[in-house]
């Protein structure tokens, strides 16, 4: 339908039955209230902020509007992005959001920024490793905004190889300088986000060398741009590195130096220090120091994690339950109120569930496992300020592999849960195209996933080793050793279920995951050791270590928390038990879908390995009347999704045509290249046309 120069749709209703009434029944044939599930997970004071902050950023005249963001180039999304960035901070200010309010109000925003990287990695970073003169001279002014930093690490020859980065930083002592260079062209920061067009300042990581000696990398505080016209300094080149699959609001670039000169202060030396007077280097008192706040970057990532994989299924599981495709003959469903046959809510399918519910159960399983990830990040650092590194090595290497395994999975599930979504899903209205897209460098960036594995399935080999020469004789206390030595108790051990309901014993569970992970890691050794094969021919039994590692950690976080689980009083029985079976369906399709290793170990037999199948079918079944109000438990709000499809009202189609109304090339009934391309070609035909009683001309 044409409305004078622009193209509007009917008003009309969708088909019956109507996606709010199928959301509502949904809501009403829970078994629990997903409102007591939000508490329980995030607290009535987290809730409450998050309410509060929703409502400034709803209601703000520059970050209350996302409608353009589907159809903009990357330039003109760039541009609103930098207003989006400078309407934060003000608002930062204007209401003294605190760090936790900062990132609530960033993930409701969702939409990376130039100034992102300043808050989250620039002025972390001194803020940990910087005297407090360097704090005083760097943190403040970057707290103001009255500098804008970023994190320059990676170059454009080394990624995940932190040590071979070529960028060199040599001390001069009789400027008490030091002079950052880049050498070859590989040596280019590239990929650095907020370097392209915003900042004026970095933390450069460049191998330091004083006294004829190279140290390795350290981070190095540096001006990039003048702070009076922003123009790049002498000896520095910098810019953006171009249009990327994703992530286009931010100026991801690149710098290089050319024996740039930066004064002493600017080495972060809370660890490690240059004597300003000879340039002798002084070491850290713990090499391991740093891993600390990699650690920490990392809980953050699996918690995030929690927050992609509710996204994702949070638009999937509503649309299901809204969308409707063909009659399921065994089961007719009639329209209520009439005998006219409707089609069947694809939610219904024991295909689309199998696809949808191992997602939602993904999300509560990553949830509870980062609040534990943050509960043993802190223990480790009062242990730490207390002299005792030896729960540090078994965090960092957990944490490595969480990384890889969480961010894998979130990134799989969004995929996942768009084809779930059919055609629709690959319109950017479903909200999931550019949240993939977005999503997508965390699998490379804070390591790659692939090459952190190695950190991990190194350590749980050196502590194999450990365990078997001690012979059982010390008493263990970290996870990765406790789990081991129950395996060296008892090699041969074998499953002991007997039927599919067996395996909704958590203890049955746990110990098949404890056996695979244990006897993985064993042939490792065995292969190292004694059959003398190199760790390279040996890389993918390496990452399947570290997988079945972090799984078990995991699942042992999940089974903990539900089993037995809150008391009645801390959380009522209905939701309890519907976290039980999240649990369980987490642990029972991860095994599924790891089979052939847990084969492999001999502690699962084939006909066992039936029985789970059998299981995760039946338990899909036990969640289907609570997929709706787990979702909504995740308490994301239509402001956050952006989505059509996951419109918490069910208002699908009407929301459909609504954004498409707002495509630009629908301003306009005949679009501007008609008389040009389009009119030549049709009118060459006219002496063809005739026309009829209405005198419309036609062929």
């Amino acid at each position: 339908m044409i409305d004078n120069e622009r193209v509007r749709f009917p008003k009309l209703k969708p088909a019956e039955p109507q996606g709010t009434h199928l959301l509502a029944v949904e809501r009403q044939n829970a078994s629990f209230k997903p409102e007591e599930l939000s508490v329980y997970m995030h607290g009535q004071q987290y809730l409450d902020a998050r309410e509060s902050i929703l409502d400034v950023l709803q209601n703000d005249p520059i970050l209350g509007d996302k409608s353009q963001r589907y159809y903009q180039a990357r330039d003109q999304r760039f541009d609103r992005a930098m207003l989006n960035a400078k309407r934060f901070a003000e608002l930062i200010r204007e209401h003294k959001w605190n760090a936790d309010d900062v990132l609530i109000a960033d993930m409701l925003i969702d939409e990376p920024n130039q100034f992102r990287l300043h808050r989250s990695m620039f002025m972390p970073t001194i803020a940990n490793q910087g005297t407090e003169e360097q704090k005083e001279f760097f943190l403040r002014p970057a707290e103001k905004y009255q500098i804008i930093g970023c994190y320059a690490q990676t170059e454009l020859g080394h990624g995940s190889n932190v040590q071979g980065l070529e960028t060199t930083a040599t001390y001069d002592p009789s400027t008490q300088s030091f002079i950052l260079h880049s050498p070859t062209l590989t040596a280019a920061k590239w990929w650095i986000g907020g370097l392209g067009k915003a900042a004026t300042h970095a933390c450069v990581m460049a191998r330091l060398i004083t006294q004829g000696k190279d140290h390795g990398p350290h981070p190095f505080i540096v001006q990039i741009r003048s702070l009076e016209d922003h123009r790049p300094r002498n000896g520095v080149t910098v810019g953006d590195i171009g249009p990327k699959f994703g992530f286009n609001t931010v100026d991801n670039g690149f710098v290089m130096f050319d024996n740039y000169k930066i004064p002493h202060i600017s080495m972060l030396a809370k660890y490690s220090q240059v004597v300003k007077a000879t340039g002798e280097y002084v070491k850290p008192p713990n090499a391991k120091l740093s891993y600390g706040t990699m650690v920490f970057v990392r809980a953050n990532i699996v918690m995030e994690s929690r927050y992609v994989l509710a996204r994702a299924a949070t638009v999937a599981v509503r649309y299901a339950a809204v969308r409707s495709q063909f009659v399921d003959a065994a089961n007719p469903k009639k329209l209520e109120g009439t005998s006219r046959t409707v089609e069947t809510p694809v939610i219904d399918y024991n295909m689309v569930q199998y696809r949808l519910f191992p997602v939602i159960a993904q999300a509560y399983a990553c949830f509870f496992t980062g609040k534990e990830m943050y509960r043993m990040y802190n223990e480790n650092q009062d242990r730490m300020a207390q002299g005792d590194f030896s729960f540090l090595a078994d965090l960092h290497a957990t944490s490595s592999g969480l990384k890889s395994l969480t961010t894998t999975i979130s990134l799989a599930a969004i995929e996942q849960c768009r084809r779930a979504c059919g055609g629709h899903g690959y319109s950017m209205f479903s909200g999931l195209g550019n949240f993939y897209q977005d999503y997508l460098p965390k699998v490379t960036w804070e390591g790659d996933n692939y090459i952190l594995t190695q950190q991990t399935a190194r350590y749980l080999g050196k502590t194999f080793r450990s365990v078997a020469a001690s012979k059982g004789d010390e008493q263990r206390t970290t996870f990765s050793e406790r789990y081991i030595q129950d395996y060296m108790s008892n090699p041969g051990a074998r499953c002991p279920a007997q039927s599919a309901a067996d395996f909704l014993n958590p203890e049955i569970i746990l110990s098949a995951y404890r056996f695979r992970a244990a006897q993985m890691i064993e042939t490792f050794v065995r292969k190292t050791d004694q059959e003398n094969r190199t760790f390279n021919s040996m890389l993918v039994l390496v990452y399947q270590i570290s997988r079945a590692h972090c799984q078990l950690f995991i699942v042992s976080n999940f089974l903990a928390a539900v089993f037995p689980g809150p008391t009645q009083k801390e959380l009522p029985k209905e939701v309890l038990s519907v976290l039980r079976t999240m649990a369980l369906l987490y642990a029972l399709y991860t095994m599924e879908e790891e089979l052939a290793d847990f084969l492999c170990s001999q502690y699962i037999s084939s006909e066992q390995a039936t029985m789970i199948k059998e299981q995760v079918v039946q338990l899909l079944g036990k969640v289907r009347p609570d997929a709706v109000a787990l979702v909504d438990a995740f308490g994301l709000p239509d402001y956050q999704l952006n989505s059509a499809l996951g419109n918490s009202k069910g208002e699908v189609y009407e929301q459909m045509t609504a954004m498409a109304e707002m495509e630009p090339l629908n301003h306009r009934a005949v679009h501007e290249s008609y008389e040009e391309i389009i009119k030549p070609f049709v009118h060459a035909g006219k002496h063809l046309w005739k026309r009829d009683s209405k005198g419309i001309a036609r062929l």
